[in-house]
């Protein structure tokens, strides 16, 4: 009698470390077990106190071996382990052609904690789908419900926007349904609108507070819309525009809205003018703030010839100028800049301006410790003390500073008082701010001019400073590690008049300072703003400053030069005229001229439900440092007979094309109910079916 030959037997043991419960690796009545045992029912799992063996083939013991492994990776991050994860972690191990993902890169990849849930993704699809969008300029995420492609695009998006990668995001969908038809349906345009775009809202709420929500949508930092009524509200329209109250997006702007015009005072809007598809300019200056127009947009400029024969400014087209803007080793068109501070309306604060503009620079306020301050100038020792109420500066040696709250008569009564400088440095979101994440709050930015100069005083007397040079006039330096702190100095110094350029001083492989007779190595990079301000404009308070900065003649006056002008394809443009006699008003970087692309993130929900006319139309609206994320399932389109989708065709057009990426999701990445994934592969399976079947 021949005997089947037995096959070779292999045995693993795993420990699971004593901090970690067993129910978190075994799940609660063994609910995990239960999943590994059915997925691997040839070998023979047995758990005894915190050893788990398995026996069975080898290739089989090997892939417990790696999925214990795995789920021990993903729990010393915090994040739990679910029959779902477990189930998908094992399908990851089992696909050879995986790559070299893991299934615990897959799950522990964070893209969004919001209220006390932590968003990632769930499948090997789903977090390259979520690595594209980090790569590439335009992702378009296909597949079929229920695998997350507006879910995660969403989650991306209000990522971009914390972390200001991006200053706002639209959301846009189609709605074929009432074939784009709104005005036949009853109630107001957000009545109308609000069934195709119910599903934007509800992710949104998922993923931000929703009281912030309105806020944020009124503001124009999210906008909701239906594809349609995108047409005239292409890119530029998303421009931001200073008003009277702060940015506003231009597309928002009506007629007898108020924005800020080249003298600081508020004009009003006489129009709006859609303008059709233009071929686009990025106009830059040489101080780094740029725009887009189109080539026939006007621009009020002038030359140095102009300047000497005291000739009035000119107005040329965009197009005058492409190829005219050097003149021998000069830049040839000079741009007006604002003629007095912008007036915004006073707003009231709880700390002094210019002590606020002290601590910023000198300051020590972390969250656990007594407010400290360092300096070799008594001078602002005094100015803190005098600055801000109940408190007292005391020296604890050197150049350093304790700011110490003053005792009253409730201490007695065992009353323990809150700080007062702590206090209001917490009502502003600044307590615990370090050197490199310190900012200047928008109650300061965007208050009287009184209130910003105190600010910006405070920072120069601190970590700025005159800079003298042989025949020519002085100019202003200052000197951060913090990025928001760069740019809001940036920004102050233009709402006031000024101009600013930026440079970066890299950490790496500078010399180490000197402290106490050690190395001090530097950390962090250096943002190094140079400043020009306005003749009437002073600087400094702190005296000997204000004396070097005067003695060398103050500093000059502040220019504007266009230093380049390169085409940027072509976008919808809207024009708005304003009451002001030059016909100019602020806009991004506090240029004076129209039409200012801002940074958006832009997603595109059910677009197989677009035609192609109108997937072209809204490709060409990307503009500079933007995103766009396209997601569309191709097995459920609802346009009328005979209209062809766009994205079935766009893939055609665009594959291959650099910087655009098509992410292609299956039944396997669907992370609803598993039943979904089921029906999707049967509906699969009976379209290849009749397909294959001659009619």
């Amino acid at each position: 009698m021949t005997q089947t030959p037995t096959r070779p037997q292999a045995t693993a043991r795993f420990t699971v470390p004593a901090k970690h419960p067993m129910v978190t690796v075994l799940g609660s009545g063994d609910a995990l077990l239960q999943v590994i045992e059915k997925a691997f029912p040839s070998t023979d799992i047995h758990v005894r106190g915190n050893e788990i063996s398995a026996t069975g083939e080898p290739r089989e013991v090997a892939l417990v071996q790696r999925l214990f492994d795995q789920m021990m990776l993903v729990l010393r991050t915090g994040a739990p382990m679910t029959e779902d994860a477990v189930e998908r972690s094992i399908a990851m191990l089992r696909d050879e052609a995986q790559g070299a993902e893991t299934p615990a890169e897959v799950l522990t990849q964070n893209i969004l904690s919001s209220r006390g849930r932590t968003i990632r993704p769930k499948t090997l699809n789903q977090k390259r789908y979520v690595d594209a969008i980090d790569k590439h300029t335009v992702v378009f995420g296909i597949g079929p419900a229920g695998t997350g492609k507006t879910y995660l695009a969403m989650a991306k998006a209000v990522q971009a926007l914390q972390s200001k990668q991006v200053n706002r995001i639209i959301l846009t969908r189609p709605a074929v349904e009432a074939g784009e038809r709104l005005g036949f349906l009853p109630g107001t345009l957000y009545e109308k609108i609000d069934p195709y775009l119910r599903p934007l809202y509800d992710a949104l709420h998922d993923m931000l507070d929703p009281d912030s929500i309105p806020r944020l949508m009124a503001a124009g930092t999210i906008e909701v819309a239906p594809l349609a009524y995108m047409r005239g509200r292409a890119h530029p329209t998303f421009t931001n525009v200073l008003t009277p109250d702060g940015w506003r997006p231009i597309g928002s702007l009506q007629v007898g809205d108020l924005v800020v015009g080249s003298n600081g005072e508020p004009t009003p809007v006489l129009g709006v003018y859609p303008q059709g598809e233009k071929d686009i300019y990025r106009v830059s200056a040489q101080d780094g703030s740029w725009t887009l127009c189109c080539g026939e947009h006007l621009w009020t400029v002038r030359t140095r010839d102009d300047k000497r024969r005291d000739k009035p400014w000119r107005v040329l087209e965009t197009q005058e100028m492409i190829g005219n803007l050097r003149a021998a080793h000069y830049r040839r068109y000079e741009l007006p800049i604002l003629t007095a501070p912008v007036q915004f309306a006073e707003r009231e604060v709880p700390i002094d301006p210019y002590a606020l503009g002290l601590l910023l620079g000198d300051g020590c306020i972390a969250q656990g410790n007594t407010p400290s301050f360092t300096t070799a100038d008594p001078e602002l020792i005094s100015a803190v003390e005098a600055a801000v109420p109940a408190i007292k500066v005391r020296s604890r040696g050197g150049y350093n500073y304790l700011i110490n709250r003053v005792s009253t008569l409730s201490d007695a009564d065992g009353t323990v008082l809150t700080h007062p400088l702590k206090q209001a440095l917490r009502k502003l979101d600044l307590l615990g701010s370090k050197a490199y994440s310190k900012f200047v709050p928008d109650d300061y930015l965007y208050n009287s001019v009184e209130v910003r100069l105190a600010v910006l005083q405070g920072l120069l007397d601190t970590d700025g400073g005159p800079v003298t040079q042989s025949d020519r006039t002085c100019r202003i330096q200052y000197t951060t590690t913090s990025i928001l702190l760069r740019d809001d100095v940036i920004s102050l110094v233009q709402s006031l008049g000024g101009v600013a350029y930026n440079r970066r001083r890299a950490a790496e492989g500078r010399n180490p300072g000197r402290a106490n007779g050690r190395d001090v190595h530097h950390r962090r990079d250096a943002h190094i703003v140079d400043i020009r301000l306005p003749e009437d404009i002073e600087p400094f308070r702190l005296a000997r400053k204000a004396e070097k900065y005067r003695a060398a003649g103050g500093g000059g006056r502040p220019m504007r030069f266009i230093d380049s002008i390169e085409p940027a394809g072509r976008e919808e443009a809207v024009c708005i005229q304003v009451a002001a006699e030059d016909s100019l008003y602020v806009t991004q970087d506090y240029l004076l001229t129209h039409n200012t692309l801002n940074d958006a993130f832009i997603i595109l929900d059910e677009a197989q439900n677009t035609s192609p006319e109108q997937m072209k139309m809204f490709l060409t609206r990307l503009g500079f440092d933007s995103k766009i994320v396209i997601t569309g399932d191709i097995t459920q389109i609802d346009l009328p007979g005979g209209t062809k989708s766009g994205l079935r065709q766009v893939r055609e057009i665009l594959d291959g094309v650099e910087d655009v990426h098509f992410s292609m999701l299956t039944s396997n990445d669907v992370v609803r109910h598993k039943l979904v994934g089921r029906i999707v592969d049967a509906y699969e399976q009976y379209d290849s079916r009749n397909e294959s079947t001659p009619r």
